[in-house]
């Protein structure tokens, strides 16, 4: 099999810059493309020396001209704070961003990989979710630029795949954690994590009971590039998350454990449209993929924090 050229949108990123060191270390040259609006250069510094690995400041929403073998579209803010900053510019990461890497992708007659999201189903009113639920979202809401930017980037991979016959693969990606998240970036388990860390007040929007499914970094990537791997004719979508689910008081108890932090737990009101509860069915990962999630929440809480603490400023 001949050395494969592999383009990483949002390689700078929580998810991509993990993405990049598993792809390296499979023996590809990688491509990370990124404008670093939430990806930081730290996260692939220790990258930049390796002649197999490339860095190329781009915006996605701008057409680019490469020459690879492989495309994983990453590229988008992903936590509230950020993708509610500059909603219309998220909204065009979303849609311009996929049909740019998309028209790449059919001229070079290559596969393409979509990073969607579990927000596709809004607050669902099927629990677990699987693939064939269509979703319950507010179309106008606050998150709507995120949740319905993603919808529509799925309906373009589809159309594409059904109108030119690109290879696509569609992942709907549940709540990751792990190394290299943002301290500020106003995810339950960094907020969390720093909250306790600082000895500050930690705070639970509504009353805790709403449950969310926690997958660690290491295992999402290594399920990414399982559905890279499949044959032309499995488009997915696809769930990818770890099916264990914990309330967010849970979530909170035991980091607060962990860290062996003095923090007290106040509450605030829950946010516009918030999920109530959110869990992944991943049959179809196992079946497909033969992936299922192996790192407990304990352990990579513990990996997580490790990396918080070593942080210089957060």
């Amino acid at each position: 099999m001949h050395k494969q050229t592999i383009l990483v949108t949002g390689g700078g990123g929580f998810i991509g810059s993990h993405l990049c060191e598993l792809l390296l270390s499979r023996g590809n040259d990688v491509i990370c493309l990124d404008n670093f609006f939430t990806g930081s250069k730290n996260n692939i510094r220790h990258l930049l020396s390796n002649p197999s690995f490339e860095l190329i400041r781009h915006d996605v929403t701008i057409p680019i001209e490469l020459e690879v073998d492989a495309i994983y579209n990453l590229a988008c803010p992903a936590s509230p704070i950020h993708y509610q900053h500059d909603p219309v510019q998220t909204i065009r990461t979303n849609i311009l961003g996929a049909m740019n890497m998309l028209d790449l992708a059919r001229r070079l007659r290559i596969p393409i990989l979509q990073s969607s999201t579990s927000e596709v189903y809004g607050d669902p009113q099927e629990h677990p979710q699987r693939e064939t639920y269509w979703g319950n979202v507010n179309p106008i809401g606050i998150r709507s630029c995120y949740d319905e930017g993603k919808r529509c980037a799925e309906t373009l991979f589809f159309d594409y795949h059904r109108q030119y016959g690109i290879p696509i693969k569609v992942v709907r990606i549940f709540n990751t954690y792990g190394p290299r998240m943002l301290p500020n970036d106003g995810r339950v388990v960094s907020n969390f994590i720093v909250q306790a860390l600082k000895g500050s007040d930690i705070t639970i929007y509504g009353d805790g009971s709403q449950t969310r499914s926690f997958c660690c970094v290491t295992d999402l990537v290594v399920g990414l590039e399982a559905m890279m791997h499949t044959p032309d004719n499995v488009t997915g979508p696809v769930n990818l998350g770890n099916p264990g689910e914990f309330t967010v008081r849970e979530l909170a108890e035991t980091i607060i454990r962990i860290t062996g932090s003095k923090s007290n737990i106040v509450y605030r009101p829950l946010p516009q449209d918030d999920p109530v509860r959110r869990k992944p069915d991943v049959s179809l990962a196992r079946g497909l993929l033969d992936w299922t999630p192996e790192i407990a929440l304990e352990e990579g809480l513990r990996r997580t924090i490790d990396y918080f603490r070593n942080l210089k400023d957060f």
